[in-house]
C-alpha cells in the first residue's frame, strides 16, 4: 500500500507507476515522502545540507523520495532501503524505465530517493 499517493502528482507518469508496481512487491507499506517540489523548498533542504544541489530532478518531477512504514511507524532503517531498492528496479524493469537510486551514489547516498535516468 502507498500512503500519501497524492504527492506522486505531478511527477513524471513512468516514474509514478514504477511506485505504484513497485509497492505490489513490498510486505510492508510506502510512505511517499516527497515527488515534485518547488524551488524554495529545494532551497531549505540545500540550506539544511538535505540536498546538495539547487537542480535536483524533483524540481521538474523526475525523482520521487520514499521511505517504509513498518507497523504503522515511519522507519528509516538503511537495511530498509535496499529493499525498496529491489522492488523499484523490478517494477522499473519489468515497465521499461532506468532509473537511478540515490543509495548507489558516492558521496551523498540518498537511499530514499529514486529518480528517471
Amino acid at each position: 500500500m502507498i500512503k500519501h499517493a497524492e504527492r506522486l502528482a505531478g511527477i513524471d507518469a513512468r516514474l509514478a507507476d514504477v511506485v505504484r508496481k513497485a509497492a505490489t512487491f513490498l510486505d510492508f507499506d510506502l510512505l511517499v515522502v516527497e515527488g515534485l517540489r518547488d524551488e524554495a523548498r529545494q532551497r531549505e533542504l540545500v540550506a539544511r545540507g538535505a540536498s546538495r544541489t539547487l537542480k535536483s530532478k524533483h524540481l521538474v518531477g523526475r525523482a520521487v523520495d520514499l521511505a517504509p512504514i513498518l507497523d504503522g511507524q515511519l522507519r528509516w532503517d538503511w537495511p530498509l532501503f535496499p529493499r525498496i531498492n529491489e522492488a523499484m528496479r523490478r517494477a522499473a524493469a519489468d515497465l521499461g524505465v532506468r532509473l537511478v537510486w540515490g543509495g548507489d551514489w558516492r558521496t551523498f547516498r540518498d537511499g530514499p530517493h529514486w529518480e528517471l535516468a
